[in-house]
């Protein structure tokens, strides 16, 4: 199957609350928790709100089947919600389509997803010694419908003012030009690049131990699976509000 390109959204979210969580890598209870908050936030707000998710929703954490299967379900009353895909959910499709190896699959942390799914990452290449019967028996065991779920993840959201990516974007192309692999993989040439930003960047992807916040770049990633901490940013009538689990 060949890769195709992903979906690329434009909203309008001037009157809307939004709430931008970074990445959540298998810690559904971190997930739940920042929702709670996010509940608890809103609650004061007007009208429908919306909550969009970064990407790296699965891999190194103990749930990732539980944070997909929660990200399928319908959103909290009065919300919507958006999943943007990450470079981790886009290598276990490669891996599924057969575009990387086990080995390269597992090198991204994808073991603890496995595990999540009830499959033994250490005992399966035992049972099957060949590489093809253990493929074969890996994307007959994972759930289409989560494969459906983040095949149909959008890689960008574009709205008036702020753009919501998983890595970031190439500073020196048009946000039409953007590929998908920089919309999700990229990090020093976005990171460290000098050229102004046509608006606000708010990603994840590189992890730091505190929200990075620029003027024009706002990252999320405060490593859940490893630190406890999941950032949300609420952005509303101008204004960006941190908070965390």
């Amino acid at each position: 199957m060949a890769r195709q390109s992903r979906p690329r959204l434009t909203l309008d979210i001037a009157a809307i609350p939004t709430y931008a969580i970074g990445d959540i890598h298998g810690r559904f209870d971190l997930l739940a928790k920042a929702e709670a908050a996010i509940l608890r936030d809103a609650a004061r707000l007007p009208g429908r709100k919306l909550i969009v998710t970064l990407g790296d929703y699965i891999d190194r954490g103990p749930a990732s089947a539980q944070v997909i299967t929660h990200l399928m379900a319908p959103p909290p009353d009065d919300f919507d919600r958006i999943c943007l895909a990450g470079n981790h959910e886009i290598a276990m499709l490669d891996y599924i389509d057969g575009w990387i190896s086990y080995d390269e699959w597992m090198r991204m942390g994808s073991a603890e997803s496995l595990k999540s799914y009830g499959l033994d990452p250490e005992h399966l290449p035992l049972v099957f010694p060949s590489g093809a019967k253990l493929d074969s028996f890996l994307r007959q065991s994972l759930p289409r419908t989560h494969i459906d779920f983040m095949r149909a993840m959008p890689v960008m959201l574009e709205t008036p003012s702020v753009i919501f990516v998983h890595a970031g974007i190439n500073p020196k192309l048009p946000l039409d030009e953007q590929t998908d692999e920089d919309l999700v993989m990229i990090r020093q040439r976005f990171l460290e690049s000098r050229v102004p930003l046509p608006k606000l960047v708010v990603h994840g992807h590189t992890p730091n131990d505190e929200p990075d916040i620029r003027p024009r770049r706002l990252n999320l990633d405060t490593r859940a699976y490893r630190s406890g901490k999941l950032t949300v940013a609420r952005l509303w009538q101008g204004q960006v509000h941190l908070f965390s689990t």
